[in-house]
C-alpha cells in the first residue's frame, strides 16, 4: 500500500523553480530514496509533503487523502525530522522527547511512557537526564529522530539524517531505521551519500535541479546506464576528441572524462571481450582498462553531467 502519493509536485520562488513536477510513492515498509547534490530539490520536497510550504501545483496524498484537504489527520500518520536540528538544547533528552510528544497529541502520561521506549531503543537511557547541549552530534541526531517517532507514525520523512556525524554514529542511526522499515514503517529518505543509498533504500529517485531523472531499485539504475558493465580507460585524453576515434561513437558513450581516465558505457548488447579489443585499438596510447559494475554516482554522471557532491 502506497503511504505518500507525490502527484506532479511543483514549487517556484519568484524565477527560480526549485521543485519541476515531481512524481513518486513510498510504500508501507519501504525505504523510498530521493537522491541528489545539495541544492537539487530534496529538502523543499520534504517541505511540500509536511505542509511547511504549499505546492504551486500538484498534490500529496496520505494514506489516499489530499494533504490539504485534511491537514491535521494527515500528520498524525507522518513523522518529520528535519536536516537542522529541532531541539531545546537547554532541555534534558527526555523533556525534549516528552515536550514533542505532547505536542503531537500524547498525553502527559503516555508522553512520559513513550519516551521510555525510545530512550532504551536509542540507546540513550543514561543520558536521559542530560541537556542536549552537553549531547555529541550522534546524540542530538538520534534523540531528533525519537522525537518524530513519539506518535508512533506510519510514515516517516528523514531529511538527510546523518549530516555531520562521525561513522560509528551514522551507523547506529541507519540500524535503527532499518529497525523501524522491519516493523512496517514507511520512510522517505534524503540524502547526498552515495553509500547510504546503496545500501539502505528500496528504491531510490535521483533528484537534480527539481526534477526525478531516473527512478528505481538500484539494479535497475545500474542496468539504465551500462547493462551492468562500465569501462575504465587510463591514458592521456588532453586535448583529444574521442567521438573522432573511428567507430568509437556508434559504439560507446562517454560517462565521465578527465585528462587521465574516461569512463565508457557500450552501447547495446555487446561481449565485454569484443568492447575490450575496440577499445584497445583507439589512437592513443592507453596505461590500463578495467571494467566495473555501474554505481549510483556513474549514473548521476550520466544524467546529470556532475558529481553527486557538488
Amino acid at each position: 500500500m502506497a503511504l505518500l502519493v507525490i502527484d506532479k509536485l511543483s514549487k517556484r520562488f519568484d524565477d527560480i523553480t526549485a521543485v519541476d513536477g515531481v512524481t513518486f510513492e513510498v510504500r508501507e515498509g519501504e525505504i523510498y530514496g530521493l537522491l541528489g547534490p545539495n541544492g537539487a530539490g530534496k529538502t523543499t520536497t520534504i517541505s511540500l509533503t509536511c505542509g511547511l510550504l504549499k505546492s504551486d501545483d500538484g498534490n500529496v496524498m496520505i494514506e489516499g487523502r489530499n494533504f490539504w484537504t485534511s491537514p491535521q489527520e494527515s500528520r498524525k500518520v507522518m513523522g518529520v525530522v528535519p536536516q537542522e536540528l529541532a531541539l531545546y538544547e537547554e532541555l534534558s533528552g527526555r523533556e525534549n522527547l516528552e515536550f514533542w510528544g505532547k505536542v503531537a497529541g500524547l498525553t502527559s502520561s503516555d508522553a512520559k511512557t513513550r519516551a521510555g521506549e525510545l530512550l532504551e531503543s536509542l540507546s540513550l537511557v543514561d543520558r536521559a537526564k542530560d541537556v542536549v547541549s552537553k549531547y555529541s552530534g550522534g546524540m542530538k541526531r538520534r534523540i531528533n529522530l525519537g522525537c518524530a517517532l513519539m506518535h508512533r507514525p506510519k510514515l516517516l520523512l528523514l531529511d538527510e539524517p546523518t549530516v555531520g556525524i562521525d561513522p560509528q554514529a551514522r551507523m547506529n542511526i541507519l540500524e535503527f531505521i532499518r529497525g523501524l522499515v522491519a516493523e512496517g514503517v514507511g520512510i522517505l529518505y534524503t540524502t547526498h551519500y552515495l553509500e547510504e543509498a546503496e545500501s539502505l533504500c528500496d528504491r531510490i529517485g535521483i533528484i537534480d535541479h527539481g526534477k526525478i531523472l531516473a527512478e528505481g531499485t538500484l539494479a535497475e539504475l545500474q542496468k539504465q546506464i551500462g547493462h551492468d558493465q562500465l569501462f575504465v580507460i587510463e591514458g592521456s585524453f588532453e586535448d583529444v576528441e574521442p567521438n573522432d576515434w573511428p567507430g568509437f561513437e556508434e559504439a560507446f558513450r562517454v560517462i565521465q572524462r578527465t585528462d587521465s581516465q574516461m569512463v565508457v558505457a557500450a552501447k547495446g548488447e555487446r561481449d565485454p571481450a569484443e568492447c575490450l579489443k575496440q577499445l584497445l585499438s583507439v589512437p592513443v596510447q592507453l596505461e590500463n582498462v578495467t571494467l566495473k559494475r555501474p554505481s549510483l554516482n556513474d549514473a548521476f554522471l550520466q544524467l546529470t553531467g556532475r558529481e553527486l557532491r557538488e
